[in-house]
C-alpha cells in the first residue's frame, strides 16, 4: 500500500468519525429540543425540583397568576419567566436560564442569601414584556382607572421606555421576599 492510499484511508476513517460526532450531537440537541422535553420542563413542578425554588413556587400560588382569580387560570413559569417571540429566542433563553438556577441551586447559600437585591436586580432580566402580551391583549380595558390609561397609553404608544415588570413588579408573587426569607430562614416548615 502506498503512502497516499494510508493517508486517503485514515482521512476517510476521520471523516467517518466526524460524521458520527456530528450525528451525534445533532441527535441529542433534537431530542432536548422536542416537544417532550420542553413541555416536560415547561412546569412548576419541574422549576420547584430545584429547592431553593420552593418558596417562589408557594408565592405564586397565593397570586394572581398562580390560580387566585376568578378565572382559576394558572400561568406557569415559562409563561412569565421566558420570551414569547421566535421560537430560537425562547430555546436559548430556557437553556441559559435553566443553566443558570442549577449553578445557582448548588452554589448559593438560601439562608444568607439577598433574595430582594437579586429580585430587584434581576427582575427585568428574568420577565419578558412578551410573555405579559401573550395574555394580556387589552390594555386599556373600560374601567381602568385614569392613571393606569394614561401609562398604558404611553406604552402601547411607545412614549416610554418602561417595561411591564416596572410598574408591576410583584405581580407574579404574592408576598414573594417575605415568603422566601420566612422559608429559608425559619426551616422548610415555616410554609
Amino acid at each position: 500500500m502506498t503512502s497516499t492510499s494510508k493517508i486517503k484511508k485514515q482521512g476517510r476513517k476521520k471523516g467517518w468519525w466526524f460524521g458520527l460526532f456530528i450525528g451525534i450531537v445533532l441527535t441529542a440537541v433534537t431530542v432536548l429540543a422536542s416537544g417532550f422535553m420542553i413541555e416536560t420542563t415547561n412546569t412548576d413542578k419541574f422549576c420547584v425540583s430545584c429547592h431553593v425554588m420552593t418558596p417562589f413556587r408557594t408565592s405564586w400560588q397565593q397570586a394572581v397568576h398562580g390560580g387566585q382569580n376568578p378565572q382559576g387560570f394558572t400561568a406557569q413559569c415559562v409563561d412569565c419567566h421566558l420570551p414569547h417571540g421566535s421560537f430560537l429566542e425562547y430555546i436559548i433563553t430556557k437553556a441559559t436560564t435553566g443553566t443558570s438556577d442549577v449553578i445557582h441551586n448548588m452554589y448559593i447559600d438560601p439562608a444568607s442569601y439577598d433574595w430582594e437585591g437579586a429580585a430587584e436586580k434581576n427582575r427585568l432580566k428574568i420577565t419578558f414584556d412578551s410573555a405579559c402580551k401573550r395574555c394580556h391583549h387589552v390594555l386599556t380595558p373600560p374601567g381602568m382607572k385614569r392613571g393606569g390609561f394614561i401609562a398604558h397609553r404611553a406604552y402601547l404608544r411607545g412614549d416610554t421606555t418602561k417595561r411591564c415588570a416596572d410598574c408591576h413588579p410583584h405581580v407574579g408573587h404574592k408576598d414573594m421576599i417575605e415568603t422566601a426569607n420566612r422559608y429559608f430562614k425559619m426551616g422548610k416548615n415555616a410554609l
